[in-house]
């Protein structure tokens, strides 16, 4: 149902864009509206840079402490969607992407989505490498060279006969 009034939007707030370049144009002239769109797209991408990654290492810090983030990654989507907004040309958008930097309006939206989302968690995660010991799943058995032995199965497409072998060099 909400995508339906998906066509509608990007219809109409083209259309408001260039009303209120208009008006702006209008009262401050058309060099330092242009002036302004540049601006508010550096302020943009410094925004972008600063906040993406402190919300990379608030990322980062819930996954080494086993934690699913994600308030993290929907903040980190909020502070995406404001940096493209930030570098569209326009004044709407410039409103809506400098709203979506404050962190009390990403709070708000975050606990209006967190109300609608569930999450399952199987399990811990813990980043600690392939080789540790606490990622050894309980069903995985580790043999030495002397416990097992090899079967070629000469049907398989990747053997071949070790008589026939050839080293290239």
């Amino acid at each position: 149902m909400p995508f339906t009034f998906l066509p509608f939007v990007l219809l109409i707030v083209p259309i408001m864009e260039i009303a209120v370049f208009v008006v702006v144009g209008g009262k401050i002239g058309a060099l330092w509206t242009i002036g302004l769109v540049l601006l508010t797209a550096v302020m943009g991408s410094i925004l972008l840079r600063i906040e993406g990654f402190r919300t990379f290492v608030q990322i980062r810090d819930k996954l080494n402490a086993g934690q699913i983030p994600g308030e993290e990654l929907a903040k980190g989507a909020m502070i995406l969607v404001a940096g493209v907004l930030l570098l569209t040309p326009g004044f709407i958008t410039d409103g809506i992407g400098f709203a979506l930097f404050m962190p009390f309006v990403r709070k708000l939206i975050w606990v209006f989505l967190a109300n609608r989302i569930v999450v399952n968690q199987a399990g811990g995660f813990k980043p600690t490498g392939f080789d540790s010991e606490e990622n050894t799943a309980p069903d995985i058995v580790d043999l030495d060279p002397d416990e097992f032995h090899e079967d070629p199965n000469k049907h398989s497409p990747w053997y071949s006969d070790h008589k026939d072998d050839k080293q290239i060099r």
